[in-house]
């Protein structure tokens, strides 16, 4: 019988489907379920907990093994009691396992013993500086964070991968532990290895830190076809 993982995306995301999910293995199953939440469909967290608890409702019925909801800006955006929220709310709907994306980044980061980031986003200044805040909560300190200010989901969407590549190699220094490229709606899975090579230091995504965190969730170990030094942690 295969594994199942649910994730609960934003409607406007056209990258987990096209570049996360191809790196699943062969025995674990991807479902999907999509909620308004991002650009002008921008709630409090307050509104959409409900919405996320009917998603998660859903994929409980497909019988997932574990549910993550897979936004990073939402999932930051109103710090660790935020997160919590998120997480109680997947737990009310019966998820037998729960994550978030911010969840699933900081499990990374404690795997990597990394405590000091640089981070890039492709978002506002504003909101990447929320995203600072969260990792100051868990104690994660960011030493350089850039938002790039691009023009919401279909600027990420059509941004190529070689856009992220350069901005991590032009990084002012490298005081740090490793680099996070945050945000599920970005092409950037597919650099990790390059760009952990050149910079020298681990790079994790949004997309990645998901499958990773899903994977470890279910039981499942290995680093075949993997990418990024984070699938070699063994946690």
């Amino acid at each position: 019988m295969p594994q199942r993982v649910g994730l609960i995306i934003p409607s406007s995301n056209r990258m987990v489907e096209q570049e996360m999910v191809g790196y699943f293995p062969d025995n674990v199953v991807a479902h999907i379920n999509r909620l308004r939440m991002t650009g002008t469909n921008r709630k409090p967290l307050s509104e959409l907990l409900p919405e996320v608890e009917r998603a998660c409702a859903a994929l409980v019925d497909a019988k997932c093994d574990v549910i993550a909801f897979h936004c990073t800006a939402n999932s930051m955006s109103e710090g660790s009691g935020g997160e919590r929220a998120l997480l109680d709310a997947l737990r009310r709907a019966g998820a037998p396992a729960v994550a978030t994306t911010s969840t699933a980044v900081i499990n990374a980061l404690k795997a990597l013993k990394a405590r000091r980031i640089a981070l890039l986003t492709p978002y506002s200044q504003h909101a990447t500086e929320e995203e600072t805040h969260f990792f100051t909560e868990n104690g994660i300190g960011t030493v350089h964070a850039e938002g790039c200010g691009l023009g919401g989901s279909d600027a990420y969407c059509s941004t190529p991968p070689g856009f992220w590549s350069q901005k991590a190699n032009a990084l002012p220094h490298r005081d740090f532990d490793a680099l996070f490229l945050s945000c599920a709606n970005i092409r950037c899975m597919g650099i990790i290895n390059e760009s952990e090579a050149r910079i020298g230091r681990p790079v994790i995504t949004s997309n990645q830190v998901v499958l990773w965190e899903a994977l470890r969730l279910i039981g499942w170990r290995g680093a075949e076809r993997l990418p990024g030094a984070l699938f070699a942690t063994g946690d």
